[in-house]
């Protein structure tokens, strides 16, 4: 790592140096007279080029040389400035580049460790791999589940949690690409067209862009009934200026969903705001968005480490207050079969299956 540094300063040097003469050479070659004239000269000499191998009308050849006459002329005019340099700086920029680097050196064996071996990206993810996954940050765990992918390249849930793993790291453009690898695999799977819908949605800003509104169109046609995909294309229908057709068909997602629906909540404010109305105490569904996401890493811990009894309870509880008693069964179902020799825990996930929803 020194003889590093020590190299680096010598090419910084180097290279200072090679800049400082070349700019010495340039202020003695330099004259009195303007450099620009020269390059209007040029400019008149190339619109006559190119109109004689019919590459510009003639009546463009008139106006472009007529342009390039006149600033000749304005150049012609005007005073001659010759460039000249200030030599008394000479010397203190020459020293302020020779003493930078050993301070910067010097900083480094103060605050740095010159003594500390490299660690490669490959170490650290194998120790990410043999961490426990819910200690793992958001791009941490992005990072184990694409070395997954690239073992189970077959296999859409995998690219799906990478996606999860992705928009948790605040990398939409990530997870969208994830995403498509899914749909490639499962094309038929409507979630994944939701999943990508929200991820174009998140890339956007926030707005209902015509790729994310053909990716929730794509959902839709698999699943009617997909919540996701219809609040968002009446969003866009709000947004194109068709409030009422968007209200009335967030009001027909509202009837359709269950009394015990968290949602409801989110979408009878999206309602009251859309009508300039006073939103109702609720929580909004940026927040929702943010609990589902939370609830995604969880499971998509699990899928890296599927040992975790205590994740598991946690995740069959998250499900049933969310309302989602498919996955809740799925994970219900899969923790079951995993710790059937475990009573204990096998009593702790029948107790958080029969956690009450939010109403």
């Amino acid at each position: 790592m020194i003889a590093f540094w020590i190299a680096a300063g010598l090419i910084s040097a180097a290279a200072a140096g090679l800049v400082l003469h070349a700019a010495a050479q340039a202020a003695r070659n330099v004259g009195s007279q303007d450099p620009t004239l020269d390059l209007y000269r040029r400019q008149l000499g190339e619109i006559d080029d190119l109109a004689d191998r019919g590459l510009i009308a003639e009546g463009e050849r008139k106006g472009a040389h007529a342009e390039a006459a006149r600033r000749l002329l304005h150049a012609a005019d005007a005073t001659a400035r010759p460039w000249t340099a200030d030599t008394g700086l000479r010397k203190p920029v020459l020293a302020v580049a020779a003493v930078t680097p050993l301070i910067a050196l010097g900083l480094y064996f103060w605050v740095g460790s010159p003594g500390f071996a490299d660690q490669t990206f490959k170490s650290r993810l194998a120790a990410w791999r043999a961490t426990d996954p819910a200690a793992l940050s958001a791009p941490e765990m992005a990072a184990v589940l694409q070395t997954m992918t690239v073992e189970r390249p077959k296999d859409p849930e995998g690219f799906r949690y990478l996606a999860m793993a992705h928009a948790a790291s605040d990398n939409p453009s990530a997870a969208a690409r994830a995403l498509r690898r899914a749909i490639t695999l499962d094309p038929k799977r409507p979630d994944l067209w939701s999943l990508l819908g929200e991820a174009l949605v998140a890339q956007g800003g926030g707005e209902v862009t015509p790729q994310a509104q053909r990716a929730f169109e794509r959902a839709l046609s698999l699943d009617p009934k997909a919540v996701t995909p219809r609040f968002h294309l009446a969003r866009a229908r709000i947004a194109a200026g068709d409030k009422a057709g968007g209200v009335a068909a967030w009001r027909a997602l509202q009837a359709d969903l269950p009394m015990t629906d968290p949602r409801r909540g989110a979408l009878a404010s999206a309602i009251s705001q859309a009508e300039n109305a006073p939103a109702p105490a609720a929580p909004a569904m940026p927040q929702m968005d943010a609990i589902r996401g939370m609830v995604a890493g969880l499971a998509a811990r699990l899928e890296a480490n599927p040992s975790d009894g205590e994740g598991w309870v946690r995740l069959v509880r998250s499900y049933a207050v969310l309302g989602d008693t498919e996955k809740r069964d799925t994970a219900l179902a899969t923790a079951r079969k995993r710790f059937a020799a475990d009573p204990d825990l096998l009593q702790a996930l029948d107790a958080a299956a029969k956690t009450e929803p939010m109403t």
